[in-house]
């Protein structure tokens, strides 16, 4: 229930018109699976649902999804941090370790590390009230021409995607000039220093988010 709690929460932040197609699309899972899931976080008090109608997070949904995205995103950084973990490897570690029921455990590590305000893919950790720093990024593939612009987050930490970005020497704090954009498929060819020139496709550039 707790992962489907926030992946509601997630699609709230894009769009708060949560259908269950979406929810099902968005976790590689059949309708079906998720409507007896809606069900229950319903009976919990975690989300309003009425058939045929949009999936409603609630205040206590929105409270209860922030802590699972706090003890997940405060454990990648402490993977990354503490043991040397790579940010592609850390994400499957912390799907286990945020279903821990021990708020001090977390209160320490978010200590350890100097209270830290974002996650190793540069995603906002929630503070112990649930409350989440808006982030002013706009996607690369926003970006004009010319435009020097400097790499701070991503907008989906998928394994695969972050090990394109390592191969390609790709990180959070890289600064990134557009050179051109190609007409036909917007991917982006791209300068990370004097001599290093790189292309990548739009559906890369969507999910970089930079400053």
């Amino acid at each position: 229930m707790e992962n489907y709690l926030k992946c509601i929460y997630n699609l709230y932040v894009q769009n708060d018109t949560i259908l269950l197609t979406d929810l099902a699309d968005y976790m590689n899972v059949k309708a079906p699976s998720v409507n007896s899931m809606i069900k229950k976080l319903a009976k919990n008090g975690w989300v309003k649902y009425e058939p045929y109608k949009p999936i409603k997070i609630t205040v206590s949904g929105k409270r209860r999804a922030a802590e699972i995205i706090r003890k997940h995103r405060l454990t990648e950084m402490f993977l990354c941090e503490m043991l040397e973990f790579r940010w592609d490897e850390v994400h499957h570690i912390a799907e286990q370790i945020e279903h821990i029921n021990a708020p001090e455990f977390f209160e320490r590590i978010d200590m350890l590390l100097g209270y830290p305000k974002s996650d190793p893919h540069g995603s906002p950790i929630p503070d112990k009230y649930g409350a989440i720093t808006a982030q002013a990024y706009k996607r690369l593939s926003d970006c004009a021409k010319g435009e020097l612009v400097t790499l701070k987050a991503l907008n989906r930490s998928d394994e695969s995607l972050l090990k394109l970005l390592t191969n390609k020497n790709i990180h959070l704090g890289c600064t990134l000039t557009v050179k051109e954009i190609e007409q036909y498929d917007g991917s982006i060819t791209l300068k990370l220093s004097d001599k290093v020139y790189i292309v990548l496709s739009k559906t890369v550039c969507d999910n970089l988010m930079v400053l």
